[in-house]
């Protein structure tokens, strides 16, 4: 099981997920965060805080969100389609390059609260 953040994020990226993580393998992307595959010990913190419900372990996706599971290990493949291992998220890396299928998703606008 790998747990995998699905489309509740996109243009949300609230980012409270990234503090409950013991071993840093959220990652901030430009449009959502996303769950390194091999990082993640799947203790399940990320699931229990993310306030707009967008963790699952990826055997526990509805069928319209499992695409997600590959979204999310995209985000860390090099240019020779290998996963990388960039080694833990800080807040001073730079935003990881979304994938091009997140392209398809329409954009949010921001809620007034």
């Amino acid at each position: 099981m790998t747990l995998v953040i699905q489309s509740q994020c996109i243009d949300v990226k609230d980012g409270i997920c990234t503090t409950s993580c013991p071993v840093d393998c959220i990652y901030e992307g430009e449009r959502m965060y996303y769950i390194h595959p091999t990082e993640c010990i799947e203790c399940g913190m990320c699931e229990s805080i993310c306030p707009v419900d967008a963790i699952r372990y990826d055997d526990e996706m509805e069928p319209e969100e499992a695409v997600f599971a590959q979204i999310n290990a995209d985000a860390f493949r090099d240019e020779s389609g290998e996963i990388d291992e960039p080694g833990g998220w800080s807040k001073k890396d730079p935003q990881r390059k979304d994938p091009p299928q997140l392209a398809a998703f329409a954009r949010r606008v921001p809620q007034d609260t």
